[in-house]
């Protein structure tokens, strides 16, 4: 499955709230809280190959994930993506490291998720500030984020990890 996205940072999730729901979207998750942890080889292998393994936890529920490299694109974030929900996460987690993988990184965030006909909109708050995170087609993905007042140049292609990362990063220096 391909999975098509973008974020945009904001300012005030209270407000980007008012502002999702005027536009007609639904709320389809009340906000929780996630854990998320990605695993890989000892050799990197799969973090050269701009792929991710991701196990997510949402209260008592584990998710697996996989995310191939993305594809070219300028604005939007294009890659294939497979996820399953995994009933036991100890097992899980026993499985994963008996093939070889270890975690590699690891980071949290609350989420809240909307959904405008197929477009889904997540709100999350990260420790590396607010953001609205939009998945589905390019063309609605874009007619959306100018409802709110954004445009294509306010778009972010990286993911959380990149942006925690360079978060870090820039406030080391």
């Amino acid at each position: 499955m391909t999975e098509i996205e973008v974020k945009i940072q904001i300012p005030d999730i209270q407000k980007a709230t008012e502002k999702v729901i005027a536009q007609g979207a639904q709320l389809e998750k009340e906000r929780y809280y996630e854990e998320n942890i990605l695993y890989d080889f000892y050799d990197h292998s799969l973090v050269q190959r701009k792929q991710a393994l991701r196990v997510r936890k949402i209260q008592k529920k584990y998710f697996l994930t996989f995310k191939g490299s993305p594809q070219k694109s300028k604005k939007f974030k294009i890659r294939e993506e497979y996820e399953t929900e995994v009933k036991n996460g100890k097992h899980l987690k026993i499985i994963l490291k008996k093939l070889g993988l270890t975690p590699v990184f690891h980071y949290n965030k609350y989420r809240t998720v909307y959904r405008k006909g197929r477009l889904k909109i997540c709100l999350d708050e990260t420790c590396v500030g607010n953001f609205i995170e939009f998945e589905g087609d390019q063309h609605k993905i874009v007619e959306f984020a100018s409802k709110l007042g954004y445009s294509r140049k306010d778009f972010i292609k990286s993911d959380y990890i990149q942006l925690i990362k360079n978060g870090m990063e820039s406030t080391l220096s």
